[in-house]
């Protein structure tokens, strides 16, 4: 078992490594590389510190009681984790469909994009982003956290709002309830954003008579299509 899960803890530690290395050097790349100073990198590196603190929240604890003998946490720190878990998906989810209107503009609006994207513009989405997902982890965090513990202590998984609520003692069903509303309307409102964007893109795209156009729109839109449908979709399954 011990060696089973070395093995584990070794796999997850590259993985993460790779991880966190690409999302560095591809921070680096955007600041240092004055021809990506355009809104897209803009928010290409905003995603990537998201996705650096993200992983960096869960993993390397995660690694430590894969070794550790007495595999616990603290109260604050299960707090702290649940916070920033809770934050950085909310901007996430909320900067993904700032992504996708960027590519709204650019495709359907081209003569325009300077002015509807421009350097105010973008740092307005951004911190938007990142504050609809502080007051995601304001809200959720100490209300979960003041309820009473007095079942078994032991968390199954990181510190996330479901795990810790499975340990209180009291009713969390009418908080359950308000909860997932939350998670739904936090998930409804991007996809949204994020569908409409690509209707238009997708009309746009058809009315086009170049092929060489066509294909480099539907460059611009793949991969934020398959970041939107893995983190989405893995939202949506949870």
């Amino acid at each position: 078992m011990w060696l089973a899960n070395q093995t584990l803890s070794g796999d997850f530690f590259l993985i993460f490594l790779m991880a966190v290395t690409w999302n560095i050097t591809l921070i680096l790349l955007i600041h240092i590389d004055s021809s990506l100073h355009t809104p897209m990198y803009f928010f290409i590196n905003q995603l990537s510190l998201i996705d650096l603190t993200y992983i960096s929240v869960t993993v390397p604890k995660m690694l430590v009681n894969q070794l550790a003998k007495e595999k616990t946490i603290s109260v604050l720190g299960c707090g702290t984790q649940m916070y920033f878990y809770l934050h950085l998906g909310g901007a996430e989810y909320c900067l993904l469909a700032a992504m996708a209107y960027d590519h709204y503009v650019a495709i359907c609006h081209p003569l325009r994009y300077s002015v509807l994207m421009s350097q105010r513009v973008c740092l307005l989405l951004a911190s938007g982003c990142w504050f609809v997902g502080s007051v995601d982890g304001f809200m959720l965090t100490p209300i979960t956290m003041t309820f009473p513990f007095c079942r078994s202590h032991e968390i199954h998984h990181f510190c996330e709002v479901p795990a810790v609520l499975k340990l209180s003692c009291s009713d969390t069903s009418l908080y359950k309830i308000f909860m997932y509303l939350c998670c739904v309307i936090m998930l409804l409102i991007p996809v949204t954003v994020i569908s409409v964007s690509y209707y238009f893109i997708i009309l746009t795209i058809h009315k086009m008579n170049s092929a060489e156009g066509r294909k480099k729109a539907f460059t611009t839109c793949s991969s934020h299509m398959t970041e939107v449908s893995l983190f989405h979709g893995a939202a949506i399954y949870n």
